[in-house]
């Protein structure tokens, strides 16, 4: 009946440990809790780089500038389909006057019209290098601690990585222009404004006065050079007309003196061996003679090609001094107030959450890689096994596990709570005959000795009548509390079961009995051969008896008493305790007919079972 209680104690506890196969909100509110010193430092990593960086960046200072630019569209296509038209030339349009911007000629303009190559202000926009940022850092120590005479602020000064002091070597003026034309054109920002013929002009410095200066030189250079390319082509139209024209005014000359003197002869005909305007022959064929009339006429073509080529030479010298560019500056740059770069408050926010989502990367990671005891849903998922309490971490007290009468000391604290709900889960388990249970752990120093101590004090003060049988001649109890010279020990000649029961000494400070074993290693031998007559002998007197076996690394022989017991408790440090090592235990007690009521996890960071605690309250007594 005993087995039944116990396996159907074990079932329950299993189902409540198992039933959630999901991620639940609790389970991330556990695996906040257990990684939030992790996860805070990482923020407060990524807080403190954003800031490094802040403080030792150089400020951006931007201006920005807008010109208009007319739209040249043929009129021949305004009357054929003149939206995708002129969406069509829009386009290639604007683009082209975008590409004119970024060019070099514009930048050489602007540096030639502002002298930039001298301009100790005009630099790039780059940030300074690991060595300069944290010599500005050191800086901004020294003057805000005022350490200017401390020592190390002078070794300081000829920091090896620093590059702000790099030596001047004068460069080619070929070279020169090219750096400039660089930082031009690292500064400069062209783009369009929406759909429409607008294009905004900005230009980045480190200075906000040259910045405007800049922006406002570019869209003026822009304007310039509309002007002088217009300029430009209409010249060489000029010239070609003057050219055209002296070589049709040739032509009709002397198409005129021909005709002329064909009527001059007073004749209808002229010599064959003349020459007409244009180098044709005078007979067609071979026997048609030229004209009158063809020579007026051709003559008269050529007076109006004359005519026609004046008028658009005189018309193109009457415009030329007032030609316009197709661009003109509709809002000009002022000198900025307010550093464009960096931005504290953006940059701060995302280091701030670069360090949160590195710091719970992190804690995934060594979350997956981890093989050691963290929680009761770990062990009722790899073991099969209910986590029957779980003490919290304790202060200053024993290495963080309690003193061995803790529930006696602070019997309202958490740690007697959590122990208490272990009693009642070994209450419903042991049923209302006397119970023997085992107490053993993975390896030394995981608590085995402080929760068989205050486990048997709470059964002591409840009334039960508590027998500890040391096993475990290393354990706490053995050290702390069985050194009385009352206490005698087990020798192999020490075999009578009643002789055992009268060296039962009461413990006064926990209210239990205590049944000391022999310090060498055969009378740990002598106690598995007779425990099971010594037990017998003993349940007469005590309901609850509680056994301190050793643990598990001391060897898996000192475990061949744990069949006498109706059941075995496992101890396991929270962190500490791998589980790889905490299986092959409850495996080696499995194998050897004994049963495992379950597992008490000691020195909690944060507690995982609060529904074990909730349904261990409720249980009956």
């Amino acid at each position: 009946m005993l087995q039944r209680s116990l396996a159907t104690n074990d079932r329950s506890w299993r189902e409540v440990g198992m039933s959630h196969e999901f991620i639940s909100l609790h389970d991330v509110f556990y695996f906040v809790r257990q990684y939030i010193v992790f996860i805070s430092a990482f923020c407060v990593a990524g807080l403190l780089l954003s800031t490094f960086y802040v403080i030792t960046s150089d400020p951006i200072y931007s201006a920005r500038t807008q010109i208009l630019i007319e739209p040249k569209i043929p009129r021949g296509l305004q009357q054929q389909q003149p939206a995708e038209v002129n969406l069509s030339l829009d386009t290639a349009q604007v683009e082209s006057q975008l590409a004119v911007l970024r060019s070099q000629k514009i930048a050489m303009m602007v540096i030639d019209d502002l002298g930039l190559m001298n301009d100790p202000s005009f630099r790039d926009i780059h940030g300074p290098g690991i060595g300069a940022r944290i010599r500005r850092a050191w800086a901004s120590i020294v003057d805000a601690a005022s350490l200017h005479d401390h020592g190390g602020y002078a070794a300081l000064e000829n920091f090896p990585w620093s590059d702000d002091k790099q030596t001047e070597v004068r460069q080619p003026e070929s070279e020169r222009e090219r750096v400039a034309v660089e930082v031009f054109d690292e500064g400069l920002e062209v783009q369009r404004v929406g759909v429409s013929y607008a294009i905004d002009i900005t230009f980045q410095s480190l200075e906000p006065a040259l910045s405007a200066r800049i922006a406002n030189a570019t869209a003026d250079a822009f304007v310039r050079e509309q002007v002088q390319t217009t300029t430009q082509a209409a010249g060489e139209g000029i010239v070609w007309l003057e050219k055209r024209m002296q070589e049709v005014g040739n032509q009709m000359n002397e198409a005129t003196r021909i005709a002329q003197e064909f009527r001059a002869k007073h004749d209808y005909s002229i010599d064959q061996n003349q020459t007409p305007v244009g180098g044709q022959d005078g007979v067609a064929g071979g026997d048609r003679q030229t004209t009158l009339e063809q020579l007026e006429v051709t003559a008269d073509t050529y007076r109006k090609m004359y005519e026609s080529l004046l008028a658009a030479y005189t018309n193109s010298v009457d415009q030329q001094p007032y030609l316009i560019a197709n661009a003109r500056v509709i809002t000009s740059a002022t000198s900025p107030n307010v550093e464009s770069w960096p931005r504290k408050k953006l940059i701060l926010a995302f280091g701030g959450l670069a360090g949160l989502v590195a710091g719970i990367g992190f804690a995934v990671a060594r979350r997956s890689l981890d093989r050691n005891v963290r929680s009761a849903q770990q062990i009722g998922r790899e073991l099969g096994l209910a986590c029957i309490g779980e003490l919290p971490h304790v202060r200053f007290k024993r290495g963080g596990f309690g003193r061995l009468d803790e529930v006696l000391r602070e019997p309202q604290s958490v740690f007697a709570a959590s122990l208490k709900s272990a009693k009642l889960s070994i209450n419903v388990a042991r049923g209302p005959s006397q119970a023997r249970i085992g107490i053993t752990s993975v390896s030394p120093g995981d608590g085995k000795a402080t929760v068989v101590s205050n486990l048997a004090a709470l059964y002591a003060v409840s009334g039960i009548q508590t027998l500890v049988v040391n096993a475990d001649n290393n354990s706490a109890v053995a050290n702390d509390l069985l050194k009385t010279p009352n206490f005698d020990v087990f020798d192999q000649e020490s075999v009578d079961a009643k002789g055992h029961v009268r060296k039962i000494q009461l413990i006064e400070e926990t209210g239990y009995y205590c049944l000391k074993s022999s310090e060498s290693g055969a009378g740990n031998l002598i106690i598995a051969k007779n425990l099971e007559n010594v037990l017998k002998e003993v349940g007469l007197y005590y309901k609850m008896t509680l056994v301190d076996l050793p643990p598990f690394t001391s060897g898996s022989d000192t475990l061949s008493i744990c069949p006498m017991l109706a059941g075995v408790i496992v101890v396991a440090q929270w962190g500490v305790t791998s589980m790889d090592q905490l299986a092959e235990l409850v495996a080696t007690l499995r194998n050897n007919n004994s049963t495992v009521l379950g597992v008490i996890l000691t020195k909690v960071h944060s507690a995982s079972t609060r529904d074990h605690r909730k349904l261990a309250a409720q249980a009956p007594r």
